[in-house]
């Protein structure tokens, strides 16, 4: 005996999934095959797509103000937010995978590379002391003010008739790489970068609302037993309609196969109060089980 558990097990006639791809078999059939026992059951898959934007304070950052005339974040901060969900159906063989995390992605707003390191000042191989905090903010501010004054010689053409072309191109893209290296030391960095999760459920016959995940806006996506976070809910609002009209047997037909009809229920992901996906999926859940006639053989 084969036991196989799927969304949209063993359609009995392609005649009958034409008029409705809402209906599978139910129970025990027997194939050219031998026995198949189908169990028709839903699968969901709900991906929630996160957005983490993490600000890294500068280290000189208290002296922006005095130096640059600016001012700029005293303290890191790192704030989520729920951007997107998904809803969809999931068969038996993804159903397998579906613990597979999505990459994240990541996207740097600063023109400098490094990741969350800051720019360091080369330090004075000539002086025996280390400089305090504020006269190393002092020099960088200096370094920003020196650069700005290069770029506006090479643009005004007073640094040299030589440098035009790709190398003036050149020299004012890596003037602007380094400023903005010396600025992130006052103004920090801000990278923002996404995850997607996949969380699988189940519906029950008895139960339309189910608590997916839970979210922080300081931790992201948590469990969904961890009770510091907000719940992430699916609601399930099934539609009643009945699919199945003009397809049952009458009571006389003696030749009839047991099938379950889907029913097209509304799907939503609710997180704070905000609806982030909807989609109308086919749940055998909230469906009804019918005896549908078999071809009478000629």
């Amino acid at each position: 005996m084969k036991i196989r558990l799927t969304a949209f097990a063993l359609l009995f006639s392609g005649a009958l999934a034409a008029q409705n791809p809402y209906i599978a078999v139910e129970g025990a059939v027997e194939t050219a095959g031998g026995i198949v026992v189908s169990l028709p059951q839903t699968i969901l898959a709900v991906d929630l797509t996160v957005e983490r934007d993490m600000t890294l304070c500068g280290p000189y950052a208290r002296y922006a103000q005095k130096f640059l005339g600016v001012r700029a974040p005293l303290n890191d901060k790192t704030v989520w937010t729920v951007t997107d969900a998904k809803i969809g159906l999931l068969d038996g063989d993804t159903y397998l995978d579906a613990g597979t995390r999505v990459p994240a992605e990541s996207r740097q707003l600063s023109h400098a590379d490094g990741g969350e390191e800051f720019a360091r000042l080369q330090p004075d191989k000539m002086a025996m002391v280390t400089p305090s905090l504020e006269d190393a903010a002092r020099a960088a501010a200096n370094q920003i003010f020196s650069l700005r004054r290069h770029r506006l010689e090479l643009i005004t053409g007073e640094a040299g008739e030589n440098v035009f072309g790709e190398g003036l191109a050149a020299a004012l893209k890596e003037i602007e790489r380094q400023e903005q290296s010396y600025l992130e030391l006052f103004l920090g960095k801000r990278t923002v970068s996404t995850e997607t999760r996949r969380y699988v459920v189940c519906p029950q016959s008895d139960k339309k609302q189910y608590i997916v995940s839970r979210f922080s806006a300081s931790a992201g996506l948590l469990p969904e037993n961890d009770l510091s976070g907000d719940m992430v809910i699916l609601q399930i609002d099934p539609s009643g309609a009945d699919l199945a009209s003009g397809l049952e047997a009458s009571a006389k037909e003696t030749s009839v196969v047991k099938c379950r009809v889907a029913d097209p229920s509304t799907c939503t992901v609710i997180a704070g109060g905000r609806e982030f996906g909807r989609a109308v999926l086919p749940l055998y859940e909230f469906g009804r089980t019918m005896n549908v006639a078999l071809p009478r053989r000629k």
